[in-house]
C-alpha cells in the first residue's frame, strides 16, 4: 500500500480529511513527520533540518489562509550532540519568527534514524479549502518552482552551502493571508505542482489548464534542458508555495495585496489537467 492509497483509507475513517489542515472551531491543526533518509540529504545541517522541518508544517497553515500560531517539534536521533540540537532549536525557532509564530517546544527520543515530527497551529474564522474551485477562474501560484529540486542536485554535487539556503524556504503565512479574501481554493505545492492540480482538481470537481510556471533562478544552473527543467519545477516538488484560484477579476488586487510574485499559471476548467494543451501527469514527490 502506497502513501496514497493509505491516504484515501484514513479519509473513509476521518471525514473532514482533505485539506491541507484540520479546522476545529476557529483554529487549524497540522502534523507533519520528516526522515533522514528521504527528507534531509547528507550535507543537510541540524538547523536547516529544523527550520525546514517546522517550515512544512507552517506552510499547510498558510494553506488555510491562516494566522500561524505556534509550533512544536520532536527531534528523534540515535544519539544526542550538545551543537546539532542547539542548531536543530534555533532553526525550529528562527522559521516561526519569520512568520510570527512562536517555537513552544516538543520532545526528544532516540531512534534508529534522525527523524522530526512537527505540529503546527493556526487561527482564522474562514478558512480556504481545496474544494471551491469553479470553471473560469484563475489559476495562481506564489514564488518559483524548483528551488528544493535544484538543492538536491546542489547537495549532490557537493555544494552544500548554497543547497542548505535554498533548503530553507520561508513558509507562505502572510502571502496566503493576503490571498483567502479572494481565494476559492487552496493548497501548499509540497507534494509537486502537478499532483497539487490533481488534488485541487479532485477536490474541486474541476479541471485546468496550465500556460507556464515560474522557474526558481537556481533550476536553470542545474538542468540540462528544458525537458529537465520542467520535471525539476513541474513534477519534483518539496517547493511548500501556494497554489490557488480566485475570480478573474480578482488577479490584479491579489498581487497589490501581496509582497510575494503572484503569476496567473492558467485558468479553471471543467475537467482534466493539462500543460501547454497537453494531458499533465499526475506525478509528483512520494513520502
Amino acid at each position: 500500500m502506497d502513501e496514497r492509497v493509505a491516504l484515501s483509507l484514513v479519509g473513509e475513517y476521518v471525514e473532514a480529511a482533505g485539506d491541507d489542515c484540520a479546522v476545529i472551531d476557529d483554529r487549524v491543526v497540522t502534523t507533519d513527520m520528516l526522515h533522514e533518509r528521504t527528507d534531509f540529504p547528507a550535507g543537510t545541517t541540524r538547523y536547516t533540518a529544523g527550520w525546514r522541518a517546522v517550515g512544512a508544517s507552517l506552510s499547510d497553515v498558510a494553506a488555510m489562509g491562516a494566522d500561524a500560531t505556534a509550533a512544536v517539534a520532536v527531534y528523534g536521533a540515535p544519539e544526542f550532540h550538545e551543537p546539532e540540537l542547539e542548531a536543530f532549536l534555533e532553526g525550529c525557532t528562527d522559521v516561526c519568527a519569520a512568520v510570527d509564530a512562536e517555537y513552544v517546544g516538543g520532545d526528544l527520543d532516540g531512534h534508529e534514524e534522525f527523524t522530526v515530527a512537527t505540529t503546527a497551529v493556526g487561527q482564522t474564522d474562514d478558512p480556504v479549502l481545496r474544494s471551491g474551485a469553479t470553471a473560469g477562474e484563475a489559476l495562481c501560484v506564489t514564488g518559483q518552482f524548483g528551488r528544493s529540486a535544484a538543492a538536491i542536485r546542489l547537495f549532490e554535487a557537493g555544494d552544500t552551502e548554497r543547497a542548505n539556503e535554498l533548503f530553507r524556504f520561508e513558509p507562505r503565512v502572510a502571502a496566503g493571508r493576503a490571498v483567502a479574501p479572494y481565494a476559492t481554493a487552496m493548497m501548499d505545492s509540497s507534494d509537486g505542482l502537478a499532483r497539487s492540480l490533481h488534488q485541487l482538481a479532485e477536490a474541486s470537481d474541476c479541471g485546468f489548464a496550465v500556460d507556464d510556471v515560474p522557474l526558481h533562478p537556481a533550476v536553470e544552473s542545474v538542468a540540462e534542458n528544458a525537458d529537465e527543467r520542467r520535471e525539476l519545477g513541474v513534477h519534483f516538488g518539496e517547493d511548500f508555495e501556494l497554489v490557488f484560484t480566485v475570480p478573474a477579476d480578482a488577479v490584479e488586487g491579489v498581487q497589490a495585496a501581496t509582497q510575494v510574485d503572484i503569476t496567473r499559471i492558467g485558468s479553471v476548467t471543467e475537467a482534466g489537467v493539462t500543460m501547454d494543451g497537453e494531458a499533465l501527469p499526475d506525478r509528483g514527490y512520494t513520502h
